[in-house]
């Protein structure tokens, strides 16, 4: 915003007496201490913030102190910021949205006397709704958690309930989880938590280190409850008001958990469900099963790049905005990031999606017809929200009305469509669509509006009752237009007393203040001023004339006035009845979102499947437990959309017993990275029922995608690289199955040489024999190629990985100039040398360094692109390479077990220290071992 921001936005000043100062200082001194909240007073014309929270809006937004005043004087002073409407809307933004680790509180009142009007989180938006979401769309719909985590000797049971407000769900879950919370990360990043509530007593425990930080890389705001709020009693006679139906289901379903009904019963507390009424008989209550989905950790979300960032160039750099081609305002959207968190397992649903997308695709016409339809349906599921909280007017009720008679227009496109896959279309669209509009239901909605609401007003902006609604308005209606009518010939009679024009030199007006007055110029006026005197009532002189009635005037206006204002009352009454009548169609409404909303984000799918350069493809798709994954021709659909990019497609070959684990290797900045992560870009598009961008695609479904695509350091936590890249990694072993996909980049960059090949190999020899999933490993260890080899050149004694496969990025080096030229293909086979010096020399580095460089490596060199089955010249007893492998899997398993989050750094590095001892004492009769501890 700059140095320059309060210059450039007229900084409101803060106008306070001294009376009025001590008044609201001995106020804002009551106000309990929460460093959380961010608290606005509505000064009418500007808003402002004081004490702490004037300095952080000050640094913040504004980027300067210098916006900081003073109220009051000496000790009482406190620190305030003025806000224009503009900055407040920004600021509230920002911190609902975007932040979310404050909470929002707006004042009303004035001296000493304010009261809370509005409250609002990152989970529970609230009254804020209608600022956050004025003039733009409600993208994503946030969800509150509350979580209830049992300790026991071999782990943690969790009990976990989560409400959105804005879809009226609520659900539960109940999984064991191990000591990094990696389930109850992959259920927050599915459910798409902005805020998680905890006991105090758990946030106080020895367990909450890693909880937090399973929490915070979710995005997830911390709110501390009270154990007496986490309670079951009263939980089913209460879920009967807002649940519709037998209250029978909804015991059945909290019988089947054991912790999440406490969860449950924090997270209505919290959220004041039963102290509103609108809410009886409009929630939904479900079982979340974690096994429904494909699982994705934040780590995994952030490496494929699936969601939006603040940072993104453009929005094609995230998967979301790439795929969001949605035309609804805000339905779709916000189904597209649900999908986006929860890519599905079932290959029946998966296959459906895939239909109506090719449909869609084939069908030009139809698509392009559907989606010029769409763009004209409103937001109906935040509309419905507002009838159903008492928030909405006759605007709600016509937006609506214009979404509904779009409907039927989209039922007529859809019944013209009979391609291959008509049959799913009626099942998947016009049979529902039929439900809905019927004489019950939307025509019914429909005909209630045109019978009650003045359509033709529209037109002028105005939303009005029509008079044929009802008998008295029509009657008030009646007499308002014959009162129109006598005024009309009083105004004639004037004009013709006066002997002036009418409507050009004797005016009729209608205002405030007088109602109905006669008005001329103050040059007309000398001429008829006698009988102004004799016959009427001058009521004010001014530049732009002469105002004047008479007695019939005047009666007839104020029985006018007096009608008008009996007509406003019995619109307002009627308003209320229709807006009333408008919510019984909630249900209605709720079904047809869903549908439009899935409609949308299809033909979204085929619109972008259909308008890339180089077409997508529909990928064929089988269970996790059979078939391969063959990727021909593939390519990064984010990072082909950019304008600057002539995108190099690449085969990816994940074959069962043969390179199901693939090791690559080649120079940095070759495309290692790219290429790992569009094959998991890719899978999960497949997933979520999308083509993929490649020329032919065979997936067999994944049900977890493991990320570890390097570690930044995280000081501020206290983690290294390495210990971050450990625990990363850890979390991997621990929850990876033969079903996931892992993604590994550059494993050991964070410790030495020796230590992070000896993990990596180790790690590698894990992966490939105990948990047997498909794995991406690019590593700059390309020593790690040997893994597809035998350990030595003894046949009769060799030892061969089944199912390890090698590939290499390619680069050309020319011979006389030593240049490199990076080539972005994916081959077969191991990369035969490190490119390191000659990335050195693309980054400009001094030639003396580089040849330095160069006569360093030709004397440290040990390794033989002619012998790639072994990793050192030296020859090696097989025994004692498989011992010394067995004991290294032994000090990664040991490792991998250290609950390290649980300790404190001293004790940490006593435990690391003991097993490297044991491994060194080990290593003294394994000539092995010793060659990674020198």
């Amino acid at each position: 915003m700059g140095d320059n921001f309060e210059e450039q936005n007229k900084l409101p000043e803060l106008k306070l007496d001294a009376k009025q100062a001590q008044g609201f200082l001995s106020f804002f001194k009551t106000l309990p201490n929460d460093p959380r909240a961010v608290r606005f007073f509505d000064r009418r014309d500007y808003y402002t913030v004081h004490g702490e929270n004037a300095t952080f809006i000050a640094k913040t937004y504004y980027h300067t102190t210098t916006a900081v005043r003073q109220i009051g004087s000496g000790s009482d002073a406190i620190s305030s910021v003025s806000v224009s409407k503009n900055t407040f809307e920004t600021v509230a933004r920002d911190l609902l949205l975007e932040r979310t680790d404050h909470t929002l509180e707006l004042y009303e009142g004035s001296g000493s006397n304010w009261r809370l009007v509005k409250s609002g989180t990152p989970g529970n938006l609230g009254s804020f709704e209608e600022i956050l979401f004025a003039n733009n769309e409600m993208q994503d719909s946030p969800v509150i958690v509350a979580v209830v985590a049992n300790f026991r000797e071999n782990g943690c049971t969790v009990g976990l309930s989560y409400v959105d407000l804005t879809k009226r769900v609520l659900g539960l879950a109940e999984f064991p989880d191990d000591s990094h919370f990696t389930n109850l990360e992959s259920a927050l990043v599915s459910l798409g938590c902005k805020e998680c509530l905890l006991p105090v007593e758990l946030a106080k425990s020895s367990e909450y280190k890693t909880l937090n930080d399973a929490l915070s890389k979710c995005g997830a705001m911390v709110t501390e409850r009270k154990k007496s709020e986490f309670k079951v009693r009263d939980l089913v006679q209460d879920l009967g008001r807002l649940v519709k139906g037998s209250t029978d289901p909804v015991r059945d379903l909290l019988g089947a958990f054991e912790f999440a009904p406490g969860a449950l019963g924090c997270i209505m507390s919290y959220a004041e469900l039963v102290a509103d009424e609108s809410n009886y008989g409009n929630y939904k209550i479900q079982r979340y099963d974690l096994d429904s989905y494909m699982r994705l950790d934040s780590a995994a979300v952030r490496a494929l790049n699936v969601m939006e960032s603040k940072t993104d160039a453009n929005k094609n750099f995230s998967l979301f905005g790439l795929l969001n081609r949605t035309c609804t305002a805000g339905m779709g959207k916000r189904l597209l990031h649900m999908w986006l968190k929860q890519p599905l397992l079932d290959v029946t649903e998966i296959n459906c999606r895939l239909d109506l997308v090719q449909a869609f695709l084939e069908d030009t016409a139809l698509r392009q017809d559907l989606r010029q339809h769409l763009k004209r349906i409103s937001d109906m599921e935040r509309l419905v929200r507002s009838l159903e909280k008492k928030r909405a007017s006759l605007v709600h009720v016509v937006k609506l009305y214009q979404s509904s008679i779009r409907v039927s227009f989209i039922k007529s496109a859809l019944e013209q469509y009979d391609g291959q896959f008509a049959s799913l279309m009626k099942e998947r669209y016009l049979d529902p669509l039929e439900n809905w509009t019927d004489d019950k239901h939307l025509n019914k909605f429909i005909g209630l509006v045109e019978t009650s609401v003045d359509l033709d007003q529209l037109e002028n902006g105005e939303y009005m009752i029509s008079s044929s609604y009802d008998s008295h308005l029509a009657s008030l209606k009646d007499e308002q237009e014959s009162l129109e009518n006598q005024i009309q010939d009083l105004h004639r009679k004037a004009a013709n007393d006066l002997d002036l024009a009418i409507d050009k030199a004797l005016k009729l007006e209608k205002g405030i203040q007088y109602g109905y007055v006669f008005r001329i110029t103050k040059k007309e006026e000398p001429n008829v001023r006698k009988k102004l005197n004799t016959h009427f009532i001058v009521l004010e002189t001014r530049k732009d004339g002469v105002k004047f009635t008479n007695t019939k005037l005047k009666k007839l206006s104020d029985h006018y006035q007096k009608v008008v204002e009996q007509y406003k009352s019995c619109q307002k009454e009627l308003v209320a009845r229709v807006v009333q009548t408008a919510s019984s169609f909630s249900e209605v409404f709720e079904g047809l979102a869903w549908l439009l909303s899935e409609l949308d984000v299809l033909l979204g799918f085929a619109d972008l499947a259909a308008s890339c350069p180089t077409p997508y493809t529909r990928p064929v798709i089988t269970p996790s437990d059979v078939g391969d994954i063959i990727l021909e021709g593939s390519r990064h659909p984010c990072v082909e959309a950019q304008d600057w990019v002539n995108f190099i497609p690449n085969d990816c070959k994940l074959v069962r017993g043969k390179s199901w684990f693939q090791i690559i290797t080649g120079p940095n900045m070759g495309g290692k990275s790219t290429f790992i992560r569009q094959v998991g870009v890719n899978i999960l598009m497949a997933q979520v029922g999308s083509f993929v961008p490649c020329d032919n695609a065979v997936i067999s479904i994944r049900d977890c995608i493991f990320a570890r695509v390097g570690a930044g350091d995280c000081q501020l936590r206290g983690v290294s690289t390495f210990m971050q890249e450990m625990l990363e990694t850890a979390s991997i072993l621990k929850g990876a199955t033969e079903r996931s996909l892992i993604i590994i980049d550059e494993l050991g960059r964070g410790t030495s040489t020796y230590d992070g090949f000896g993990l990596a190999w180790a790690i590698c020899e894990h992966i490939v024999e105990e948990i047997k999933a498909p794995t991406l490993f690019a590593t700059h260890f390309h020593e790690l190629t040997a893994l597809a080899h035998d350990y030595t050149g003894d046949e009769q004694s060799s030892k061969k990985l089944k199912g390890v496969g090698n590939c290499h990025v390619s680069a050309h080096i020319d011979s006389s100039s030593r240049k490199l030229t990076m080539l972005y293909k994916v081959e077969p086979g191991a990369c035969d040398q490190s490119f390191g010096i000659h990335v050195a020399e693309f980054a400009k580095f001094p030639e003396s360094v580089v040849a330095l460089a160069r006569a360093k490596a030709s004397e440290l060199e040990d390794f033989s692109p002619k012998e790639i089955g072994s990793k050192r010249k030296r020859e090696a007893d097989p025994d004692d390479v498989s011992k010394g492998i067995d004991r290294a899997r032994q000090f990664l398993k040991d490792f991998s077990e250290l609950p390290l989050d649980k300790m404190e750094l001293k004790e940490a590095l006593q435990n690391v220290g003991k097993l490297k001892e044991g491994l060194e004492k080990d290593a003294v009769n394994c000539s092995w071992l010793q060659q990674f501890l020198r």
